[in-house]
């Protein structure tokens, strides 16, 4: 079994149109991806997530709305050892509140998804981006 890690795809509406947080690493080639982390024991995927994105990002599940039917789980080689990250979108709904930084990271960025997806590089988080993206055009703001 493979490495586990767990986040959040957060995005908010800023003047009129949809921003993704994306954050720098600190370490190795400093990609830039949605805050996560590695599964502790005795945690569940979904408690990781949460614990991750407020350490990582400052955000409380009370800063967002968690949209738990859009789970997106890859599973990619790192250092040839199987990785799986799954992500589920959640919407930053405390306008009041911004991103922060943690020891891990040395950046962060809203952006909007053609943006998100260059910065992100690697065709699997380009993929859960566009999936999100696609999942708020048709489940969010279709139906507003």
């Amino acid at each position: 079994m493979g490495k586990r890690a767990c986040g959040f795809i957060i995005f908010r509406r800023f003047k009129g149109s949809i921003e993704y947080l994306l954050m720098q690493t600190s370490y190795g080639h400093h990609h830039w991806t949605p805050p996560k982390g590695h599964v502790d024991k005795c945690e569940s995927d979904f408690q990781t997530a949460l614990r991750e994105t407020e350490e990582e990002a400052g955000f409380s599940q009370d800063d967002m709305k968690i949209f738990t039917d859009s789970k997106h789980e890859m599973e990619y080689l790192v250092k040839g050892r199987p990785k799986i990250v799954i992500y589920w979108l959640a919407e930053l709904v405390n306008k009041n509140k911004e991103a922060r930084l943690s020891r891990e990271h040395q950046d962060f960025k809203w952006l909007p998804i053609e943006e998100a997806c260059v910065l992100s590089e690697y065709s699997e988080m380009q993929d859960a981006l566009k999936n999100s993206h696609k999942y708020i055009i048709e489940k969010l703001i279709s139906s507003e």
